[in-house]
Order: structure tokens, then sequence, then C-alpha cells
């Protein structure tokens, strides 16, 4: 069975459980965060699909805890996590095909039938360990989902090729599932502009967060080129954006942004960090 382990544990969470588990908790009651705790009780409410950044938690963490507060009460079963490679290593759309996950706070095992069902609902897709072995993205989320939703199975999709053929045709796949199946929820990692100034950055993302809230893909592919837009996962929100139309979402709701400089006090290069729940019908 293959094993996962953590490549940014110690690094950009805490590496041993407690000092996790008040990290996390740290993040929901920051003066960014949403200055709560969630209840940790699972409901039967269908989840939102989310959006939620992926720095380091002394920086994002705060952002992120305003997405997985949504989660709080829901019937989450599986969790698709989408994120963009920074490596450049393995394939274009990399689907982890088995095993576990490992964090800090346990093991979290891979939903091999609806990765497998994935694949064969696309050939976009490939059934690819490698992809993942570095890959930060989506990693930096499961902490928060298991603080908040405690066990559930996963679905890791690691995006190189972020084209909007691309993330139109997984978006496509992904709709599928979200017609099947009630307990699963969709998360796009993604952080927004990268090193610019706090005001230029703020103006850039306000831009695509618009665009975002508006379900328009389209609009945003031209956003980001238009306006040199240096977000880094939005192939894995255009895919989760066009999953979520496609079965009748109309809009998102921003629920945070911030930025590094909100953090550090240093407003001169920073990188941009968004919290969004996209309302799918019924909920």
């Amino acid at each position: 069975m293959a094993r996962r382990r953590p490549a940014v544990s110690g690094m950009f969470y805490p590496s041993g459980r407690e000092n996790l588990l008040r990290e996390i908790e740290s993040c929901f009651l920051h003066r960014l965060g949403p200055g709560s705790l969630p209840r940790r009780v699972k409901g039967d409410r269908r989840p939102n699909a989310l959006i939620s950044p992926h720095a380091g938690y002394m920086y994002s963490g705060p952002v992120a805890a305003h997405a997985y507060a949504r989660l709080d009460g829901c019937n989450v079963e599986v969790a698709i996590v989408l994120g963009p490679n920074h490596y450049g290593v393995g394939t274009p759309v990399s689907i982890f095909p088995e095993g576990v996950w490992v964090t800090p706070l346990g093991e979290i095992p891979i939903d091999t039938e609806l990765a497998m069902g994935l694949s064969r609902l696309s050939d976009i897709f490939s059934l690819d360990e490698v992809s993942h072995e570095h890959e930060h993205s989506i990693e930096v989320q499961l902490p928060f989902l298991q603080y908040v939703v405690g066990s559930f199975r996963l679905v890791p999709i690691c995006m190189l090729d972020q084209s909007i053929e691309a993330a139109v045709r997984v978006g496509e796949a992904l709709a599928e599932i979200l017609r099947r199946r009630e307990n699963v929820v969709l998360i796009a990692s993604s952080d927004m502009t990268h090193y610019e100034p706090h005001e230029r950055a703020s103006r850039k993302d306000s831009i695509a967060l618009e665009r975002i809230s508006r379900l328009d893909v389209e609009g945003l592919y031209e956003a980001i080129f238009e306006h040199d837009i240096s977000m880094c996962g939005y192939g894995p929100v255009a895919a989760v954006l066009h999953a979520c139309r496609k079965i009748g979402a109309e809009w998102a709701e921003v629920l945070k942004y911030a930025t590094s400089g909100d953090v550090a006090g240093d407003y001169s290069s920073v990188v941009g960090y968004a919290a969004v729940e996209i309302r799918l019908p019924g909920t």
C-alpha cells in the first residue's frame, strides 16, 4: 500500500500533532480568521465547494480557516482536493490512485474506487504518484480538513496542465461526481498574486475574485492574462468553478481576502490569499 508522507511538515505547518492542533486553532481565532472555533460536528448538510490558499499557516492559515469553517456541520465523506503542480514533475493531470496520505494528525485513506471512476470518466487523468511526491498545494489543506471534518477519504488531483481546455475537461468529470453524490466536497487550492506591492496585488486579485464570484471561467482566464495576475492555482479553481456551474451553481462568496503583508506588516512585496465558498444548488 502506497504511503504518501508529508513533504512540508515542519516548514509550512508544525510537524508535531499537538503543536499542529494549536496552530490550526490559532488560525481560527486569529484577528484575520473567523474568530471562533468550529464545533467539529458532522451533520447532514451538503458541503459547498471551496477555494483555499496553500502558503505556510502563519501567513495564509487564518484565511484558509474561513473556508474550512463552512464545513462545520456538513456531511463530508470524501474530499476531492485539486492543486497546481509547482515542480513540473509528473503527468499533466494526476490522480493519486491508492493507499494513504499521512499527516501529523493521522492517515487519510485514498478513495480508490472514486479515483478509478474519475479516470474512467475522462482520459485527461493519469493515475500517478510521482506528481504528488513533493507538491505542497494539496498537502497543506489536509490538516484543516482533519481538524474540522474528522475522518474522510481523499482524492488528490495535481494539475500541471492549467490550460482552460484541461480545466474544463476536469470540471466535466467532477460535475458528474457531484450529480451522483452529495457527500463529496470539492476544494481548489490556490494562492493569488505573488510578490507585488500590497495595493497592486489587492487590485489585481479583486478583478480575479469578481470573475470567480460569477463562476466565470472564461472571464477568469481573460483577466489573468490581461492583468498579469500571478495566481498559481487558476487551473484547479477553474475546474471546480466549471463543475459547480454544470450542476446549476450560480454564484460564489468571497469569505475573506488578505495578503502576507496583513500578517507580517511588510506591504512592499506580498502574496494574496482568498477563501471562497461556491454555493451549490439546494444548500
